[in-house]
């Protein structure tokens, strides 16, 4: 027989935790500048109330985002405040009902629910104080590559493309993809997508690196266990990389036909456009716009982010981590491998988070193994 439960201690315990909950916004105040934000909100509020604001529209553009961020750190600060408060209050109303023995059980497990909800709030409040790189909150413009492992790694780079693009969805991201190269018999042999949402870059940049899948093929027909990778690159998205100029003589413009779904969706013309850039040796492509023209353009701008990184991390030595160590798309170079036969299990190789719950990772639920690597980061630059 189940044991009654003892509404009474459940309450203390969430009223400790409640406790520790205001602490933590205490601290959260100072890593997020608390003050010095709402300074540079009035000072934002003055510069978006001039008539003359979009005279020049790149400042314009540049203080109406600056000023969003600032709102949206401000407004999640200050309700998080206002809810801890009206946790208490609740709790002081439980307390003094529980004293007179008049007890409520529907507010006691409203203030349950209401911690664990709080609990969970601030802990993604806090995940900002791990973003600490120049480019963390812009957007991301990633890359998809099959590694060895033949027809499987090709499938398995279309199921971690797919990974993501839900990964995107739980967070309410949106998802660009501008080129996806099929594999020969199945999957992608790449893919490029750009993740636009506040702090892509800083969580994406996470993921990159080698993944590893252990399953039992699909594509063998004695079904047996194989092995296969896939890559993830990552890159910050900068709207203006006027800095960066590209001689088109220093371009090999390859065009082809997108690839499609067949039927209406399919490309007629050779409208999809792959970019070299020579000095470099960098590659990208693009399929998804409408004509030959604007993939063209967009694949520049593509380049000139990738251009601009390798420039950043050459001027500057601290970023080199911006462009990432290169390491073969293979054997002993995974972060995180991810075992579908003969157990269950996604386990970073960096940080040691594992789950066995394989079918959720692979359905976006990445957000415990990017948090651990960041604060595996941070606590490797601290």
């Amino acid at each position: 027989m189940a044991q009654p439960v003892d509404s009474q201690a459940v309450v203390r315990d969430s009223g400790a935790v409640l406790q520790e909950l205001i602490g933590r916004l205490a601290e959260a105040r100072s890593y997020l500048g608390i003050e010095a934000q709402e300074v540079r909100k009035a000072e934002l509020d003055e510069l978006a109330s001039k008539p003359d604001l979009w005279n020049d529209a790149d400042a314009a553009r540049a203080t109406t985002t600056e000023l969003g961020r600032v709102n949206a750190d401000l407004d999640a600060f200050a309700g998080l405040k206002s809810a801890l408060e009206d946790a208490e209050v609740l709790r002081d109303l439980i307390a003094e009902a529980q004293a007179s023995g008049d007890a409520d059980q529907s507010l006691e497990a409203e203030f349950s629910s209401t911690v664990a909800d709080l609990e969970r709030q601030l802990s993604g409040l806090e995940l900002r104080s791990l973003f600490a790189g120049a480019y963390d909150e812009y957007d991301a413009i990633c890359e998809v590559h099959a590694g060895a492992g033949g027809t499987d790694a090709q499938d398995w780079a279309e199921m971690l493309l797919r990974m993501y693009q839900r990964w995107a969805e739980r967070r309410g991201f949106s998802v660009e993809l501008d080129e996806a190269t099929e594999g020969g018999e199945a999957g992608l042999l790449s893919a490029t997508f750009i993740v636009k949402g506040r702090f892509a870059y800083g969580l994406m940049a996470a993921e990159r690196g080698v993944h590893r899948l252990v399953r039992m093929s699909p594509f063998d027909s004695q079904h047996r266990r194989q092995t296969s990778f896939a890559s993830i690159d990552v890159t910050p998205f900068l709207e203006d990389v006027s800095e960066i100029e590209i001689d088109e003589k220093d371009l090999r413009i390859d065009t082809y036909r997108a690839s499609g779904a067949g039927g209406q969706h399919i490309n007629k013309t050779d409208s999809a456009v792959r970019l070299t850039h020579l000095p470099s040796g960098v590659v990208v492509s693009c399929q998804n716009e409408r004509s030959q023209h604007q993939n063209k353009a967009r694949a520049m701008q593509i380049l000139a982010n990738k251009l601009a990184e390798l420039q950043r991390a050459e001027r500057q030595a601290e970023l080199d981590a911006l462009s990432g160590k290169r390491t073969e798309n293979a054997w002993g170079n995974q972060i995180r491998s991810y075992v579908m036969a003969p157990y269950q299990l996604v386990k970073d190789l960096r940080t040691n988070e594992e789950t066995g719950n394989v079918d959720a990772v692979l359905d976006g639920d990445l957000d415990a193994f990017m948090e651990a690597e960041l604060r595996r980061q941070r606590q490797a630059t601290s």
